[in-house]
């Protein structure tokens, strides 16, 4: 072959692995759908993943952890070490063609710190936001906040005049199922536009053409369909003949089987969320046990018994076909604060369980109800049918109910359950995170939205609250070893495991497991055909 046959080869081969330059639609399927379409409401992963194709947050995570620019170009702690000061990028456009500007990130950051917001926990260390001009905004908190930027990665930014005009100046309250204009529309500055959206059945994003991001972003994907499906084999169904192209949750049972399709790729890799069970420690009684004079689980013995009753690694291997990491604390390595020495778990003893059971006062066992989601976490159902067999032979009736996530969470966070499966992931990747969303005393400052459990500890709470503060980096970690050292001791928390994902797609695409679950279609690839 001469030089020029040569060099036309070459140049034909190179163009087959070339992205498409043409319009391309790219079908996405998960088992649950967002709640609600309002980006400082609902703290859970499938909301947050749909708000970040349409919302942005003032910085990022890239997918092997680092805090990376967004609607902030740079950030800084001031000569005063309370005040943390960002820089707003220029030229950033709203879907309705307004231009970015200070004033809508002091409102979102306000609005994000409201009474119904979800996302509260995260900004309590905050005392004031504050515009210093067009593109600057400081940020004061009750003391010096080492990681406050780890913080906003999922603060969306809102334009603060649509808001007001809209009258949703404040998000939408879960609890009580009251919609806003927030709820089913948006004016972000993401990469995508809503189209059109039916909940739970079908919802459609286009490319926004103003996105400022053009031109860092691969911005190959012109439309985005969002196809939920509930059903595991109606979702693998639907992957393998083509009706969609990327499954985000991939049912354990038919990885294998994807793997070996040619026409599939499949990506795997550990996610940033533990697995977990959530014991109601408060109440007395307990409102979902057939104990009706005082609560099992406030002993600590029975929270034993239930832990020493769970065969973790049978839940591994026969339940999640070796797709997880079983666990003993409730923060996987990502986070910091995460130590070996607490990620021990004991090993399935149901005699002894028995026997811890008999000593609290419950030779016969109790009943209660096993409150579960069915369409969120890794065979999450599957896993609750598991933990009721093994509670049972320790003599512990765990009736499972099993629920959509969107009734699940929303009962979790209005503290209507007293034994729940629940993940969580660390989006700040540190302990603070964990802290004040699963430990703090339930609705003191802002914290403990998530902590169903109604376990309080004053002395703790001060520990978890001195977190935002302590600008000894020395002290923070001592403080956070004594938190997780509680924590374990208390048992009010159960874990399980460790999450491990699956991503099943089309050969055209290759889109990598992000540790946070959370997939950034503006800079997925396209293959050419």
């Amino acid at each position: 072959m001469n030089r020029k046959l040569l060099a036309a080869a070459l140049v034909a081969a190179s163009l087959l692995t070339l992205p498409l330059a043409h319009a391309e639609t790219v079908r996405w399927s998960r088992s649950s759908d967002a709640a609600t379409l309002d980006p400082h409401s609902v703290n859970t992963g499938t909301n947050i993943n749909i708000s970040h194709q349409i919302y942005e947050p003032l910085v990022l995570r890239d997918i092997k952890g680092k805090l990376i620019p967004a609607l902030a170009t740079s950030w800084k702690l001031t000569s005063d070490p309370t005040v943390w000061e960002f820089k707003i990028r220029p030229g950033v456009k709203f879907h309705d063609g307004s231009t970015l500007l200070a004033d809508d990130v002091v409102f979102s950051l306000d609005r994000a710190r409201a009474p119904s917001s979800g996302m509260k926990a995260l900004l309590a260390s905050v005392a004031e936001v504050k515009k210093v001009d067009a593109l600057t905004v400081q940020v004061k908190t009750k003391g010096p906040n080492l990681i406050f930027p780890d913080n906003l990665v999922n603060i969306f930014i809102v334009n603060a005049a649509w808001a007001k005009a809209n009258k949703s100046e404040v998000p939408q309250d879960e609890k009580s199922k009251e919609e806003n204009y927030f709820s089913r529309n948006e004016n972000g500055t993401g990469p995508f536009t809503l189209a059109s959206r039916e909940q739970d059945s079908r919802t459609v994003f286009k490319q926004f053409p103003q996105y400022w991001g053009k031109g860092e972003a691969a911005m190959q994907i012109t439309e985005l369909v969002l196809v939920p499906i509930k059903s595991p084999a109606t979702r693998v169904a639907a992957l393998l003949s083509g009706e969609i192209d990327l499954l985000q949750d991939v049912p354990v049972q038919d990885i294998a089987r994807l793997k070996a399709d040619g026409k599939l790729r499949v990506n795997e890799g550990p996610e940033n969320r533990t697995i977990f069970l959530g014991l109601n420690v408060g109440a007395d009684p307990l409102k979902y046990s057939d104990v009706k004079d005082k609560n099992p689980l406030s002993d600590p013995k029975v929270r034993e018994a239930l832990s020493l009753a769970i065969d973790r690694d049978a839940i591994q291997k026969t339940v999640m076909r070796g797709l997880s990491i079983p666990t003993g604390i409730i923060a996987p390595p990502f986070v910091h604060g995460y130590e070996k020495a607490f990620d021990t778990y004991p090993k399935a003893n149901a005699a002894q369980a028995k026997k811890l059971l008999a000593e609290a006062g419950y030779p016969n066992g109790f009943g209660i109800t096993l409150h579960c989601p069915n369409d969120r976490y890794v065979n999450d159902e599957a896993i609750c049918t598991a933990l009721s067999g093994f509670f049972a032979r320790a003599g512990v009736k765990a009736t499972v109910n099993a629920r959509p996530i969107a009734i699940h969470s929303a009962a979790i966070n209005a503290a209507d359950s007293d034994f729940y499966l629940f993940g969580w992931g660390v989006p700040t990747f540190d302990s603070a995170y964990v802290f004040d969303y699963l430990v703090h005393t339930r609705g003191k400052d802002g914290r403990g939205p998530t902590n169903a459990t109604r376990y309080s500890n004053p002395a703790l709470d001060a520990k978890i609250v001195s977190l935002s503060s302590e600008s000894d980096k020395a002290k923070r970690d001592a403080n956070i070893h004594d938190i997780w050292t509680t924590v374990q001791k208390e048992r009010i928390y159960i874990p399980l495991h460790h999450q491990v994902l699956d991503y099943a797609m089309v050969r055209k695409l290759d889109i990598p497991v992000d540790p946070m679950n959370y997939i950034f279609f503006k800079n997925a690839k396209v293959a050419a055909k």
